[in-house]
């Protein structure tokens, strides 16, 4: 299984959003993509985002301001 990182760090909402989503578009269907993000607002945005395009929220962390996502695309996304 394909496993990417992006630092996003430093970059406020709705960029964390909007940059993972592209990465997710060129990964294949169940690749995981680990997301690091420095705004708050991303917690929020990520459960969202998770929720509306069936992505799935594998784990979430939280370590003095610093916040960790792994999602795995869905299985039934369109492969690049």
């Amino acid at each position: 299984m394909s496993e990417t990182t992006l630092d996003v760090q430093g970059l406020r909402c709705p960029l964390p959003v909007l940059k993972a989503n592209k990465a997710l578009r060129a990964m294949a269907p169940g690749a995981r993509l680990t997301v690091l993000s420095s705004d708050p607002a991303s917690v929020a945005d990520f459960q969202a985002f998770c929720r509306e395009t069936g992505h799935a929220l594998v784990s979430f962390s939280e370590a003095a301001g610093a916040y960790r996502f792994t999602l795995r695309k869905r299985e039934d996304a369109p492969a690049p």
